[in-house]
């Protein structure tokens, strides 16, 4: 059985699209999906799956969260070495081990292009950077992402981010089966 994580975007934010992780875990054991966890309240849920491709998994989880929840919730899927190969590229690695919660991973529906770092670079300010790995964008925030003007950015399509602390979290999660 492959391992997979999905990436909930948008839920459980300021008392909106709740969604319980323990209802995400039955849904997805509902699915047929095994070794399922979740890991906060933002939406990572770790899983086996068989014979299924993260498009197909992406989705079964969107149709039958809208169905069971009542809204819509975009969900991204990568398989577990997948996910290494993204936090393997982490470009701020100094930073990261100073600073975890000030480092976060972005990744979307589609992959990032230099027009997207292009377009998010003018708003960061001296203390930020944004930079593109492969399909992932990274951010770095010098003073945290509560009030950058980068992290406000809107983003073309489907994105979501987690926090380098995350990031490592989910790959120990899709390590442990």
């Amino acid at each position: 059985m492959a391992r997979f994580i999905a990436l909930l975007r948008g839920i459980n934010v300021g008392g909106h699209r709740k969604l319980p992780m323990a209802d995400l875990r039955s849904l997805a054991e509902g699915l047929g999906l095994a070794g399922v966890r979740t890991y906060v309240a933002s939406g990572n849920l770790v899983f086996s799956a068989d014979g299924q491709d993260a498009g197909t998994l992406e989705v079964r989880l969107e149709g039958a969260i809208a169905e069971r929840f009542g809204f819509a919730v975009d969900v991204i899927v990568r398989e577990a070495d997948h996910w290494a190969r993204l936090a393997a590229g982490n470009p701020f690695p100094e930073q990261s081990a100073a600073t975890p919660n000030y480092v976060m991973m972005t990744i979307g529906k589609r992959p990032a292009t230099d027009a997207d770092v292009e377009a998010l670079r003018p708003r960061a300010a001296a203390d930020e950077r944004v930079e593109r790995v492969g399909e992932a964008l990274w951010f770095w925030f010098g003073a945290g992402s509560g009030r950058s003007k980068l992290a406000a950015a809107p983003l073309r399509d489907v994105w979501t981010a987690r926090n380098w602390r995350t990031v490592q979290t989910i790959g120990t999660l899709l390590e442990a089966q």
